[in-house]
């Protein structure tokens, strides 16, 4: 006769131990403005240069693909340094 009084687990919702915060509470937050887009400087910088080493080697699609995560980071650098206009 089997015995059918195995537990059940938990929803999903109730078998997370950690607390969690409120959003952004956990962030870390710096005082200088710059720390976005620095990293999105040295982001884009990096994708650029493994971009050109593909292209170098003939690999193309990798090379595009390498160039268009350069773009990104390059759209998130400019736009860190945006300012709102007449608002």
């Amino acid at each position: 006769m089997k015995n059918n009084n195995q537990t059940r687990q938990a929803p999903r919702a109730a078998r997370q131990t950690a607390p969690r915060s409120p959003s952004g509470a956990a962030r870390n937050q710096t005082s200088n403005g710059g720390a976005k887009s620095q990293g999105a400087q040295n982001q884009y910088e990096r994708y650029i240069e493994l971009a050109r080493a593909e292209a170098l080697n003939g690999n193309r699609v990798e090379a595009e693909n390498y160039y268009q995560h350069a773009e990104h980071y390059y759209r998130c650098g400019a736009a860190e340094h945006m300012s709102p206009t007449g608002l």
